[in-house]
């Protein structure tokens, strides 16, 4: 039977401001930017938490409930050092390792317990060396899947570490509600309330075949989560698996102009990380998030992959022109996904398809500059629809 740790850090941004800054411990700190700006809130302590401030909650809405909170900007760089160090104490007891996010891993040690013992014990070595080594807290979950291994990491939050067996692992998921299965948010935890299923239980007891006729595949995926089934391998892996960028205007926007010289910024700087990693997109994908907070993401496969500014902003504006409703506009993203590298080959090669050199020495004239004189040193000028 696998054995599987997930670990997860507890309020990370947060709790290394307070560990980077000992004025700020057992205070109410919330991390995404000043108050009065826009944006949302990346995470905040667990003193912040109390008075319902969460991730993802607009700044404006976490000073209306915790108006005493201390409001701090993130520090990415500082952020990605502590992760370094925490997932290099988790690489140490197995080469199957898979970061999910910057504060959250899995760790397949089925094949490591003849070397360092249980899984529970691998997991509570990993969690007091994070608390000796780094002085952080973290939560783990200790399961026979991945499904079940991020479940448990997250019932006993702060500093919990449990562990669920296959025996008893349906037991603890039915008084669940629904939106605690992974990859059920609040659309399909919608779906499901009007069908009567309100717990995990209630899914247990369901017919897979009709489950799936109302809501396609993903339904027969609910079901064998339900039932604690999970069979998704841990992968360790070092690529970039996308690459993107967003931007947040400063007031919500519904001139197409404005939101589609945006958009060739966002494609400008995919293409420019792209070109750096040696790598090529196959297909490229708009995020468009109106003033209301509802977020739409389209995409596109390319019938080549490609790295160039032009063909990347192409398709982007496409995917708007195509999907904008005329609703201010409050946040846009770009973004670059199935990578490959430049010396793979094709899966097809569309002679139909014209490849543009002028647009890749451009974006090769583009790159020697910016190396030169900094990132905001050129830009693309937009041709607007009054000039078309």
């Amino acid at each position: 039977m696998r054995q599987i740790i997930h670990l997860d850090m507890d309020a990370f941004f947060a709790s290394v401001e307070q560990l980077d800054f000992p004025h700020l411990r057992g205070k109410p700190v919330i991390v995404g930017g000043a108050p009065n700006e826009r944006g949302v809130v990346s995470t905040c302590s667990y003193e912040a938490r109390k008075f319902g401030v969460h991730s993802a909650m607009p700044l404006s809405e976490a000073y209306r409930r915790c108006p005493h909170g201390i409001f701090v900007r993130g520090r990415g760089r500082r952020y990605r050092e502590i992760s370094q160090k925490v997932f290099a104490i988790m690489a140490e007891f197995s080469p199957l390792f898979e970061p999910v996010s910057i504060d959250e891993a899995f760790l397949d040690v089925t094949h490591s317990q003849n070397l360092f013992g249980t899984a529970p014990h691998m997991a509570r070595t990993i969690q007091e060396r994070v608390q000796a080594e780094i002085h952080l807290s973290c939560s783990l979950g200790v399961a026979p899947n991945k499904f079940l291994a991020k479940l448990a990491s997250d019932l006993k939050k702060p500093g919990g570490l449990v562990v669920i067996t296959e025996q008893h692992a349906k037991d603890i998921l039915a008084p669940l509600p629904v939106g605690k299965i992974w990859g059920v948010g609040a659309k399909t935890a919608a779906q499901l309330h009007k069908l009567g299923l309100k717990t995990i239980g209630d899914l247990q007891k369901c017919d897979a075949s009709s489950l799936e006729r109302r809501l396609g595949g993903h339904g027969r995926h609910i079901w064998h989560l339900a039932r604690g089934e999970d069979d998704r391998a841990v992968e360790s892996y070092d690529a970039v698996k996308s690459i993107g960028h967003e931007h947040t205007f400063a007031v919500d926007v519904a001139e197409v102009d404005v939101i589609r010289a945006s958009l060739l910024s966002l494609a400008a700087k995919v293409g420019r990380r792209l070109r750096k990693l040696g790598l090529r997109a196959r297909v490229v994908h708009l995020k468009l998030r109106y003033l209301d907070f509802t977020t739409y993401s389209r995409q596109t496969t390319l019938p080549l992959a490609t790295d160039i500014d032009s063909e990347i902003f192409a398709v982007a504006r496409k995917l708007f022109d195509t999907n904008f409703d005329g609703r201010p506009v409050r946040l846009v993203g770009v973004s670059a996904h199935q990578l490959v590298g430049e010396g793979e080959r094709e899966e097809q090669l569309d002679l139909f398809v014209p490849r543009s050199e002028k647009s890749r020495q451009v974006a090769a004239v583009m790159d020697k500059i910016k190396d030169r004189h900094g990132e905001k040193s050129i830009t693309y000028g937009l041709i607007t629809e009054h000039e078309e």
